[in-house]
């Protein structure tokens, strides 16, 4: 019998010594504040004093865990598997009775793992739900931070993308919205929900470019939604025509986001995956797993683009201060003197929330922030390698922005290709 992608399996992957403090926890302040000490440290197992599941966390807040998971050896090994078509949903999933895997639960949509992390935050977060609705010929999947509210309701910060669109329809219409949330799914689940393919392509086609076979998935009891097997909660709920308050909530950038009046999100029922443990992942708001499970996919996207103007792409970082969202670094070889600002605009054509980019030669290293600026200081003149785009559309997450409008910025402190011994870092032989 198939057991599919499973929370566990992947925390097990993290490393060989990992923290299990599964003895009961306060979920507020203690759990976060244990989350964001391990940070870079380990994987750490937790269990909240009104949590029926386990609550995991800090499984990728770094890239070398990231790729342990997944089974990669680099980087860019990922950038080519986040940027594959979807394929036919039936091409890419094999169907499991939901019965010989799930049962359902009386247990409330508050005691699932909910944290509240940050001393202003307006409630308790799940931060690594998965909402799947229906798409006109397909289905839609994406990750959105869930406030709960009480056991049977909750409000998810739905930004004007696809779900909002699916959404919107079905309110021009007098209709509820049905939705399937998943809690305690697989990293490759997260990471799958946090591409944007186009409308009506679902993102879990992509799952089987990871693992190299058809992906095991079930029918959502009420509303049919393919989901994974193996993601521990199936909750089945309507997005309704009413609007609550919604925030404040900690954004990637380590600010408060605002509060906002978001859809109602009313629960029907709960299932869960028949195991003799359960499992939640809680991901630090601002915190590395965070800005990667954003980041990453964003990333892919510029290393393509930026590929396809210059010979060769080295390294693309967003970089950590930056959100691993508003900031870039790109490390290129150039044919032509032109090359450098080429990447610049294919880089913010890729990634439309970038506010910052700079474009560096081969020898210098994007994950150093020194060798970036030691780049700019020796390799950039302003009057002729800087670009400035002014009210372009940028990220709500830029709390400097006004309405999502900001100026933009490439640097581009790559060397001049007839560059002489002047623009070479010195080295010592045998370092």
């Amino acid at each position: 019998m198939a057991t599919g992608l499973r929370l566990e399996d992947a925390y097990m992957l993290t490393e060989e010594k990992y923290e299990d403090l599964s003895t009961p926890r306060e979920e507020a302040f203690e759990i976060p504040l244990k989350i964001k000490k391990e940070q870079g440290k380990r994987a750490i197992l937790l269990k909240g004093k009104k949590s029926a599941p386990l609550i995991v966390s800090n499984l990728f807040e770094t890239r070398d865990k990231l790729l342990r998971i997944l089974g990669l050896k680099k980087v860019e090994e990922l950038y080519e598997l986040v940027t594959k078509s979807t394929m036919k949903e039936d091409e890419a999933f094999s169907y499991e009775p939901l019965e010989d895997h799930y049962r359902r639960i009386d247990i409330g949509l508050d005691a699932l793992g909910a944290l509240k992390f940050y001393e202003k935050d307006g409630g308790f977060y799940y931060t690594s739900s998965i909402i799947v609705a229906k798409t006109p010929s397909s289905h839609n999947a994406s990750i959105h931070r869930i406030m709960v509210i009480d056991s049977k309701r909750a409000v998810a910060r739905i930004v004007p993308r696809h779900l909002y669109r699916v959404y919107e329809d079905r309110l021009n219409k007098g209709e509820n919205t049905p939705v399937t949330i998943l809690l305690g799914a697989h990293p490759i689940v997260e990471i799958a929900s946090s591409i944007s393919p186009p409308f009506d392509q679902y993102e879990f086609t992509l799952i089987p470019h990871f693992i190299g076979s058809k992906v095991p998935v079930v029918m959502s009891p009420v509303n049919q939604n393919p989901v994974p097997l193996g993601t521990y909660f199936i909750i089945e709920a309507e997005m309704t025509p009413e609007f609550v308050d919604e925030g404040p909530f900690v954004d990637i950038m380590g600010t408060y986001d605002r509060v906002r009046k978001q859809p109602l999100i009313v629960v029907k029922e709960i299932w869960a995956l028949n195991s003799e443990k359960w499992m939640t992942h809680a991901i630090l708001p601002g915190g590395g797993e965070h800005q990667l499970l954003m980041g990453i996919t964003r990333e892919a996207q510029i290393w393509k683009a930026v590929s396809s103007v210059v010979p060769r792409v080295h390294k693309v970082r967003l970089t950590p201060a930056g959100g691993g969202w508003l900031h870039a670094v790109v490390s290129i070889d150039k044919n032509h003197d032109g090359d450098g600002k080429n990447a610049i605009l294919a880089a913010f054509g890729a990634h439309p929330s970038l506010k910052h980019v700079v474009i560096v030669d081969q020898d210098v290293d994007p994950d150093d922030p020194y060798q970036v600026e030691w780049a700019i200081a020796t390799r950039f003149q302003a009057e002729d390698d800087l670009i400035v785009v002014k009210h372009a559309r940028g990220s709500t997450l830029d709390p400097s922005a006004q309405d999502g409008l900001t100026s933009k910025m490439g640097i581009d402190a790559t060397k001049p290709i007839s560059a002489s011994i002047i623009f070479e870092k010195a080295k010592i032989p045998g370092e």
